[in-house]
């Protein structure tokens, strides 16, 4: 009978350890490329990507449109993180846009009280309404005056505003919601007098006219109170002679003064207003001498 071979006890391998040790630096090995990799950015290229990104915001209507190149310096040196190095050419792109190009019209007219693109869109808004002599606009020192007339807004003796006339009405409180200028709303009258149950005279009914213009533009169209104010002149400060039917149509009237400036409002009369220039208002006191 043959012997059984007695197998041998298995070999135990004590450098097992090496091979997941060898996977450790090798995965170190790659994690310190992969940031070595990062931290040496190509800097065109990130130049270029900032570019990109920032003709894309253009397009979307995020950014003003701009010539301005991203500057790329080959001498700055490249912040770690790539993220930060295309926030750093966008914030550099961003001073350079905060002079515009050279264009027909210098920006920020409109703001130093240039309101001839506020009158423009006016005019093609409220056409119908200017046609049928119910709006008039002119142009004075102060700024742009808004004349709305008695016969296209009010009813005879009444303050409140015709129901008829709301959407024309509201198309000019839209187009001056969006500008930031002071608006100066005066009432005036006639040299008619009136007297009725609301109405003491010709006083009380223009200045009731132009707080009515004032709650209005508040309370329905969200304006900034500190933005307006309300007058009353009654039949003192006339437009037209008040010896005819059509003049006096004319001076039976609110109008809205679109202040040029944005900022502290100018108190001064209508008379004063449209006073020649250089020529002082006989009825304005001077204020007293400083003597020394």
């Amino acid at each position: 009978m043959r012997r059984r071979k007695q197998r041998s006890a298995p070999h135990s391998n004590h450098e097992r350890w090496l091979v997941s040790y060898a996977d450790f630096i090798t995965l170190l090995f790659a994690f310190f490329v992969v940031m070595y990799s990062t931290s040496q950015v190509d800097q065109r290229k990130v130049g270029k990507l900032a570019l990109a990104i920032q003709v894309a915001f253009q397009d979307l209507g995020v950014f003003p449109a701009s010539t301005t190149q991203v500057p790329v310096d080959n001498h700055e040196p490249m912040p770690f993180n790539s993220v930060q190095a295309i926030e750093n050419a966008q914030r550099r792109a961003a001073l350079g846009r905060l002079v515009p190009a050279s264009s027909g019209r210098p920006a920020g007219d409109e703001e130093n009280g240039d309101l001839t693109g506020l009158r423009r869109e006016l005019e093609r808004t409220l056409a119908p309404q200017i046609a049928r002599q119910e709006i008039a606009l002119r142009t004075v020192p102060d700024g742009l005056v808004i004349s709305l007339q008695e016969l296209g807004f009010f009813d005879s003796g009444s303050a409140n505003i015709k129901s008829s006339s709301q959407v024309a009405f509201g198309r000019m409180a839209a187009l001056l919601a969006g500008r930031k200028y002071r608006i100066r709303i005066e009432g005036h009258t006639d040299n008619i007098p009136i007297h009725n149950s609301q109405f003491a005279d010709n006083w009380a009914l223009s200045t009731a006219r132009s707080a009515e213009i004032v709650r209005l533009l508040i309370v329905k169209y969200d304006f900034d109170p500190a933005r307006l104010s309300a007058a009353g002149y009654a039949e003192f400060h006339p437009i037209a002679a008040n010896d005819s039917n059509a003049g006096r149509a004319l001076n039976r009237r609110v109008d809205l003064v679109v202040l040029g400036v944005t900022g502290l409002p100018k108190i001064a009369s209508p008379a004063a207003r449209d006073a020649a220039p250089g020529k002082a208002d006989p009825r304005i006191p001077l204020p007293p001498p400083v003597t020394p």
